[in-house]
């Protein structure tokens, strides 16, 4: 427009989209075209995967969701499931569910340059995390990283996420994330099956040659899980991401182990598996309350009998039964938190020198349990850690 009103002011009157074609024309002010490239992959070369924001009518409600894809680059075989968040665990099972479908796995797994699978690097230059490397091994696979700024490589992914939203999503509303997910697959059957014009083929016609170059799937594919730990609270329950489940109550105060599958919450203490919950796929806060865990109108929990902590050490070391009862009356109550600092000792440290202090201790009517720490450490330092002697340059 500036160079418009110049030339105007110079005599030369021209209208401003004749200047334009001119400029257009003439390759002034405009980039240089560059022609589009093309990627062609052999049957079980390549599958790309990745995952896009959408909007979804879940109960009534529209809310953001997380979409992920995979596509069989060589036979355009699509597959996509639809998650709250998008972590290293929904990652997994996403994969898990994708290679199912396919039956295989190819070759190379191109992937952008996210965090839940790049350790350090970009591009050629990606190394992946530990976790998602193992995880590719088990499948056979790799994962590769595109370019920075290089987003056409991945296309084969990238594309059909306007398909999804422009013609799965539009107008359709969901019970839950089950019946979602139920479509999305049934969708996939039918989309797969259809005739492509730029294909010449359906994808599901180019896939029955592709089929027999994918690596095939383990025998056996391990359930994908995350592990947390986590201390029962004083209502009996154990929290993962904010939903709370049940446990039976004897184990308030404790840690527990809690590994979390895709369908379940399964709660361990030590090898015993003692609660098993349906998971709660949103972090909304629920409660989940198991009716072996509920107790009965107007009931307390009974205080009945010696704490566990008590029968544990006692069953270890028969020797410390009275030392417990004077530790139990010195702290009050039933002096449950006491008896598992001592336990937790009985457990760490060496078993001599931690009866010797005790027994030192109960001679001096001695309960505080943060000495008597101190006189077991001074005792290890002295008798387990001995510097060497230092050599006084004698050779005779």
């Amino acid at each position: 427009m500036r160079v418009h009103e110049e030339l105007g002011a110079e005599g030369l009157e021209l209208s401003y989209p004749a200047l334009t074609a001119f400029c257009r024309r003439q390759g002034i002010g405009q980039p240089e075209p560059i022609p589009a490239g093309r990627y062609d992959f052999a049957p079980g070369q390549e599958m790309q995967h990745d995952t896009s924001g959408h909007a979804l009518v879940l109960d009534g409600r529209t809310r953001k969701v997380q979409t992920a894809s995979l596509v069989l680059c060589y036979s355009r075989l699509l597959f996509f499931q639809f998650y709250p968040r998008f972590t290293r665990f929904e990652c997994k099972h996403f994969l898990s569910e994708a290679l199912a479908y396919a039956g295989g796995a190819c070759a190379v797994c191109l992937i952008d340059n996210t965090h839940l699978v790049v350790l350090h690097g970009t591009g050629a230059a990606m190394e992946p995390v530990p976790e998602m490397a193992a995880f590719a091994a088990r499948y056979g696979f790799v994962f590769r990283a595109h370019e920075k700024g290089d987003a056409n490589r991945s296309a084969r992914v990238e594309r059909p996420f306007g398909f999804i939203e422009g013609n799965f999503l539009a107008g359709r509303s969901f019970r839950d994330w089950e019946d979602a997910n139920a479509q999305a697959r049934a969708w996939c059957e039918r989309v797969n099956a259809q005739f492509k014009r730029h294909l010449r083929a359906s994808p599901r016609e180019l896939f029955a040659v592709e089929c027999a170059h994918l690596r095939p799937l383990p025998v056996w594919v391990p359930p994908t899980y995350a592990l947390h730990h986590r201390m029962v609270d004083v209502e009996g329950f154990v929290t993962v991401n904010t939903n709370r489940y049940s446990v039976p109550a004897r184990l308030i105060g404790r840690r527990v182990e809690v590994r979390e599958t895709w369908e379940g919450i399964e709660v361990f203490d030590g090898p015993r598996r003692v609660a098993e919950h349906r998971r709660q796929i949103e972090p909304t806060g629920q409660r989940s309350l198991l009716p072996e865990h509920r107790l009965p109108r107007g009931q307390k929990p009974s205080r009945r009998g010696p704490p566990a902590e008590e029968t544990a050490l006692l069953e270890s070391e028969p020797q410390l039964a009275e030392y417990v009862a004077s530790l139990k009356r010195a702290a009050g109550g039933r002096g449950t938190l006491a008896l598992r600092r001592l336990l937790q000792m009985l457990r760490e440290y060496p078993r001599e020198p931690l009866l010797r202090a005790v027994r030192s201790a109960a001679h001096y009517g001695l309960y505080d349990l943060d000495r008597l720490e101190s006189m077991v450490l001074r005792q290890i330092a002295t008798e387990y850690f001995v510097p060497p002697c230092e050599d006084d340059g004698d050779d005779g």
